[in-house]
């Protein structure tokens, strides 16, 4: 069935997230305001019928000098990627709109889990002197439908973000995640998936007297000043105190329960803060924050487990921690992190990953060269 895109309203757009159990929270309409830098465009796919089958957020990003965009869709779209004329049906559609709009290329993110990992599958690989990555270690469980819907993409000429060595442009969301699975199960029983460090920890932070409590837009400021430590602390470069300011403003005007923030105290000095974010059953762990005074109280374990406890409690079926190393090396610094997720009994999640498609190959080609120079230059 061939598919009419066309740009549709943002309420539209909601509306259909809202029919479903849950799309990413980079899929929805608000999440355009956030990116300020880009220009968002709500698409939506209609069938012969005239009904709605599809919808998904592009975000275009004009390049000086050629007038031109790069078109992006973080995890999106979302349509029936088991649709055996995906391809023709489905995204060529997208890519005509797309390219009437000034699109010269299109990224995006298939939603389309390939393999999974048990905790105790990750933490054997972890400890495997063998195993180097994540890959290298059996997967739980593996879908064959990816596998499908790769072949598909490959046949129609889009290809793995980054094939051919250019490493794509400077986008991306991590294709490796960890998720706990909540649907189904009691509180009880996800406190008991714990490992046994996480269990005491959180015991530990109880006996300290750790509170965590749920904020409001006017402690973003407290939780940047910790998220900024941390950036120096793991070096990485930190986004500024307003990006946070327009996400809440921009992700709670849309819905309420969209964004949260929770901050962990004791003794009456915050230690640590994170954001959660919320899109029908599926909650996640968005940006985490924590000063080095006071780890003895356990803040952080603290912390998530209210986030946890907080998701469970208002249906979620699963609570995303998102991205994850895949290198399994002592010496890569995300490998502790890495550590603290498995603790929790969830699972690694590995998704299809991103896939371009360049609608002109010499504009394409020509903004690969002008990145590849540009990082050999920083």
């Amino acid at each position: 069935m061939r598919c009419e895109v066309r740009t549709i309203t943002r309420e539209e757009h909601l509306d259909f997230v809202r029919e479903r159990p849950s799309v990413s929270h980079l899929q929805v309409p608000a999440w355009g305001d956030v990116k300020e830098d880009w220009r968002p465009h709500s698409l939506g796919w209609f069938g012969p019928d005239g009904r709605m089958a599809g919808a998904g957020l592009a975000l275009l990003r004009p390049v000086p000098g050629i007038g031109r965009s790069l078109a992006y869709l973080p995890e999106g779209p979302v349509v029936d990627w088991d649709d055996d004329d995906l391809a023709e049906g489905r995204l060529r559609p997208m890519l005509d709109h797309l390219k009437g709009l000034g699109a010269f290329t299109v990224r995006m993110g298939p939603p389309v889990v390939s393999r999974r990992w048990s905790a105790e599958r990750v933490k054997e690989a972890i400890q495997d002197p063998a195993a180097h990555r994540l890959a290298d270690a059996e997967p739980s469980t593996r879908d064959e439908r990816a596998e499908a819907v790769a072949e598909r993409l490959r046949q129609a000429g889009w290809r793995p973000a980054g094939e051919g060595g250019s490493g794509g442009f400077a986008l991306g969301q991590p294709r490796q995640v960890f998720q706990l699975p909540l649907a189904g199960r009691s509180l009880e029983q996800v406190r008991n998936g714990l490992n046994q460090q996480w269990r005491r920890n959180v015991k530990k932070a109880e006996k300290a007297g750790v509170k965590v409590v749920e904020g409001d837009g006017e402690d973003l400021g407290t939780f940047h000043q910790l998220y900024l430590e941390t950036a120096e602390r793991d070096g990485f470069t930190p986004r500024p105190l307003e990006y946070f300011r327009r996400m809440w403003e921009a992700l709670r005007a849309e819905d309420p329960d969209r964004m949260r923030l929770y901050l962990a105290s004791h003794d009456g000095e915050t230690l640590a803060a994170a954001t959660m974010l919320t899109v029908g059953e599926h909650v996640w762990y968005s940006y985490g924050a924590s000063t080095a005074r006071r780890r003895e109280v356990q803040p952080s374990n603290a912390l998530q487990w209210r986030m946890i406890s907080d998701a469970h409690e208002r249906g979620a079926a699963v609570y995303d921690l998102r991205g994850i190393t895949d290198t399994l090396r002592e010496d890569d610094p995300l490998l502790g992190l890495l550590r603290f997720k498995v603790g929790t009994g969830g699972e690694a999640v590995e998704y299809l990953g991103e896939w371009e498609f360049p609608i002109s190959r010499p504009l394409h080609k020509a903004f690969e060269v002008y990145l590849a120079t540009r990082r050999r230059e920083g």
